[in-house]
């Protein structure tokens, strides 16, 4: 069994390779990411489908569900637990940080009762955000503070949520185009405590 170390080695190959071929064939277009959720049948279960894989979202009985899977916000937390995860094995892999282990811990609060009286002001969305990286490498700490600098600069989906977005939405209705259309233009800051 290879180690995480050996992993990283590997990693960094896989990088220089792609390096090189995108400089060889450079994309002609942003790539588009996409994804495609489905409610099902008598569950409500929200099924994600992104290129051939498939996460199932639920909600536990107390709003109907049936838990056969995390809701969105959990899946959120769990997303950027993800991409820190994945992008300090590049950034390590190619600053050749070398590490033995890694481990991101994601926290975030939601409150159920925003919006109920006395808690108009409490956010509905997940806030106070947080995360912890559990390193394991014989790598100077300066090694490992340029390491993290490194990955906050670039980590998209960290960068996604810190920084304010543009998002558009429309509805169709029974086949028929935009029966709704709407845009958020910018963040939402949730109320200080």
């Amino acid at each position: 069994m290879s180690t995480f170390r050996e992993f990283l080695h590997q990693k960094r190959d896989a990088l220089l390779k792609r390096r090189e071929e995108n400089a060889a064939n450079p994309s002609p277009a942003p790539h588009i990411l996409e994804a495609r959720v489905t409610a099902e049948g008598r569950s409500g279960v929200r099924r994600i489908r992104i290129r051939e894989h498939q996460i199932l979202s639920d909600s536990g009985p107390e709003l109907a569900g049936y838990n056969f899977g995390p809701g969105s916000p959990e899946i959120q937390v769990g997303v950027l637990g993800s991409c820190l995860t994945h992008i300090f094995e590049i950034q390590a892999a190619e600053r050749e940080i070398w590490l033995d282990s890694l481990e991101v811990h994601v926290t975030a609060e939601q409150d159920f009762r925003s919006g109920q009286p006395g808690f108009e002001h409490v956010p509905r969305w997940p806030h106070n955000i947080r995360y912890t990286v559990d390193v394991t490498s014989d790598e100077p700490e300066e090694r490992i503070r340029e390491l993290h600098q490194a990955v906050e600069e670039v980590c998209p989906i960290l960068n996604l949520l810190v920084n304010p977005q543009s998002i558009s939405g429309s509805v169709t209705l029974n086949g028929r185009e935009n029966v709704s259309s709407l845009t958020k233009t910018q963040a939402l800051t949730p109320a200080a405590d």
